[in-house]
């Protein structure tokens, strides 16, 4: 079957991921600096408003998309007709001519998260999950450390504003994309919207995140058929135990020279460990 992609209409210019702002600093003086851009985009599923996101903006279509699909609204590519982006009214719109199953059941049932940007799940996005299987990838240490210098590279908007989470999906050490959003949820789902468009496999890349690694940042990766979840923040409690479930190598608080494997380690080959730091007195 041949690749199928919606066509795409975008009513305005692209928005600014940053702008242009003075500050007083720690001395008294007057400083020019760069802060992040944050905006409401609505999302609309055959012109039915499902959520307000607040993002960065950068890639809106993929944005709407991958959140529609994490959430359990939409799953057949081949019925995507068109996707609209309008930001001179905040909104991007999915037009599909699949039938959305119980949609009004899914909008009254949601779930308010952890997760900065969003903040929400509805009914439908639990659904599944006892159905994925994902392939038992082994990678070595000194590719970790490798991904780890790497991706310092692609923080373009935190270097010049902060502000902003990044997510990056990588094949090895190697960065095959990333993105990066006021929410590290709107930056996984742009990354999911992106794979499902591309039709991209999971199973032989490792996705990255500057942000917690949580229930339902996990299961996210999950149904992106990712077994491989590394990031530079800590673990909590449901997502360690709903990676356990799926088979997840959780990966946290990788930084340098140093993480913590939560769950996996039989799938990491410790080829390059490191001189242990003296002990202080």
């Amino acid at each position: 079957m041949s690749k199928h992609y919606p066509t795409l209409i975008k009513t305005a210019t692209d928005v600014p991921l940053t702008i242009a702002v003075k500050a007083i600093d720690e001395n008294g003086e007057q400083v020019d600096k760069h802060i992040a851009c944050e905006r409401p985009l609505t999302v609309y599923l055959n012109w039915r408003p499902i959520v307000t996101l607040m993002t960065l903006g950068a890639r809106p279509e993929s944005l709407a998309l991958g959140y529609l699909k994490n959430q359990g609204f939409i799953s057949d590519l081949q019925q995507l007709e068109s996707i609209i982006v309008d930001w001179e009214v905040s909104s991007a719109a999915i037009i599909t001519t699949e039938s959305i199953q119980d949609l009004e059941e899914k909008l009254a049932e949601k779930t308010v998260t952890s997760g900065c940007g969003q903040g929400t799940v509805y009914g439908g996005f639990m659904d599944g999950l006892d159905e994925i299987n994902l392939p038992q990838r082994r990678i070595k240490q000194s590719m970790i450390y490798s991904l780890l210098k790497n991706i310092g590279e692609y923080n373009e908007t935190y270097k010049n504003a902060g502000a902003v989470h990044g997510c990056g999906l990588c094949l090895d050490d190697q960065i095959v994309d990333f993105v990066e959003d006021v929410g590290r949820h709107n930056a996984v789902d742009t990354l999911a919207g992106e794979m499902w468009l591309k039709e991209t496999p999971g199973e032989d890349k490792i996705f990255y995140t500057t942000g917690r690694l949580t229930s339902e940042m996990v299961i996210k990766v999950a149904k992106m058929g990712i077994p491989i979840l590394l990031s530079r923040s800590g673990a909590t409690q449901m997502g360690l135990e709903l990676a356990q479930q799926m088979g997840i190598t959780m990966i946290a608080r990788a930084k340098g020279k140093h993480f913590l494997i939560y769950n996996g380690a039989d799938n990491i080959e410790f080829d390059a460990i490191p001189a242990k730091r003296p002990s202080k007195k």
